[in-house]
């Protein structure tokens, strides 16, 4: 009887060994059919080389599949789109060049008479002022945030879009107290911030001579979309309306400092990293800080 019990015994062990094989292998065919096909992930292997240094690589490769795609920066570019042809389009305008006299009586666009209602230091980026300002942001914002998002996922990345967004708004109320804002740039400059940061500290392990490229595209760019912001606050036709270019400047500092500790914490937990806190700390100050201006101080009021 003890023999035949036994034997019972390790009948039933290989059973549950068989099944538990059958489904690890049904398992890991699952995440085959997940994981995107070879073409894609010959894709994932060019990002990583342009997203990530060296050691979290593997990391990344390992992880790497077709859920979720980056929802956060297609969906805000559509967003930003929409509301474009909205003004350019539904609206009377004289041209698509500059849409002025649309934007400027929106209620997304940033006033500085109309500072309580608060959404408009968010709603701003939504708003552009022609053709060039929303080809050349949504450029950006595609090409760097598309990559980025696929590395880091839309709720990181969405984290430094928004903090560069507010920033931008804040500082243009502080340093540029009674102009108008409109435009996504304290967005994108966040997530160039944060990318250039991340390129300049790892320099050595993301590829030299792709580095030294990537460096200077980010410098021709910035210059060239600073240029004509410039031109917008300082060289605007008689009947335009000037426009603030101190989110780019702001959302830059914020990229570099939120973004940089976001975007290199990719295979370690974010809110256990000591250097998210000191940027948010340093953040929320002057956050409290514009807060405290544009009530008390600002020359708008």
């Amino acid at each position: 009887m003890a023999v035949a019990h036994d034997v019972e015994m390790e009948n039933v062990n290989l059973n549950m060994e068989r099944e538990g094989k059958e489904e690890l292998e049904e398992k890991m065919r699952e995440d085959e059919e997940c994981k995107d096909p070879p073409k894609s992930r010959k894709v994932h292997r060019i990002v990583s080389k342009w997203m990530l240094p060296e050691p979290a690589r593997r990391t990344y490769l390992e992880r790497a599949n077709c859920l979720p795609p980056p929802l956060f920066i297609i969906s805000i570019s559509l967003a930003e789109l929409a509301v474009f042809i909205y003004y350019a389009v539904w609206k009377p305008q004289k041209q698509w060049i500059t849409l002025d006299t649309g934007i400027l009586e929106s209620p997304f666009t940033y006033r500085p008479e109309k500072r309580e209602e608060a959404w408009r230091f968010i709603s701003y980026m939504l708003v552009h002022a022609g053709v060039q300002h929303i080809v050349g942001n949504l450029l950006m914002q595609l090409v760097l945030g598309i990559p980025l998002e696929m590395v880091h996922k839309g709720l990181r990345v969405g984290l430094v879009y928004l903090a560069g967004v507010l920033a931008g708004s804040l500082a243009s109320s502080i340093f540029d107290p009674l102009k108008s804002l409109v435009g996504a740039s304290g967005g994108v400059y966040a997530l160039m911030g944060g990318y250039f940061m991340n390129v300049l500290v790892n320099f050595r392990e993301m590829i030299p001579a792709f580095g030294i490229v990537r460096l200077l595209i980010i410098i021709l760019i910035v210059g060239s979309d600073m240029g004509f912001a410039l031109y917008r606050r300082f060289f605007v036709p008689a009947n335009g309306s000037p426009v603030s270019f101190a989110a780019h400047i702001a959302g830059g500092f914020a990229g570099m400092s939120i973004g940089y500790t976001v975007f290199s914490c990719f295979d370690k937990a974010l809110l256990k990293d000591p250097r998210f806190w000191i940027a948010i700390a340093a953040y929320f100050a002057c956050v409290l800080f514009a807060v405290f201006f544009n009530i008390f101080l600002s020359p708008a009021n």
